[in-house]
């Protein structure tokens, strides 16, 4: 396997902390969680919590082909992280509207806080083989 390669794109969020936007390693990129943080301004996007799904999944996607994937069609694993659970459903259907009849595996959880007191956050693997 080869080493370790830091992916960086300005399609996605930056950030002054310590980690990389992607690790790609072999065929498998993982790709740092986000929030819905618009790349160009680097706000957190106005809306609902449908809006700010499809901007983490667009984040991702962005991550993923600077990698040389095929964007969200590559990805394999993810985990969303939500602020409350009563979202989830909400939250199932701009998902699914992005990835459609083959989703990739997924876990969800709740949690008590994330960066910016954004509502929902995702993290992600891709293969790219």
């Amino acid at each position: 396997m080869s080493d370790p390669i830091p992916i960086e794109t300005d399609g996605a969020p930056s950030t002054d902390n310590p980690y990389s936007q992607g690790i790609r390693a072999g065929d498998t990129l993982y790709v740092s969680g986000y929030g819905p943080v618009d790349p160009e301004t680097g706000a957190v996007v106005d809306g609902n919590i449908e809006a700010q799904t499809e901007q983490v999944l667009e984040n991702i996607a962005a991550v993923v082909s600077e990698a040389g994937g095929d964007g969200l069609g590559d990805v394999v694993k993810v985990t969303v992280y939500l602020t409350d659970l009563e979202d989830y459903e909400r939250v199932n259907e701009a998902y699914g509207a992005q990835f459609g009849d083959e989703p990739p595996a997924r876990v969800c959880v709740e949690v008590s806080r994330l960066p910016e007191d954004v509502r929902v956050e995702l993290d992600a693997t891709a293969y790219l083989g």
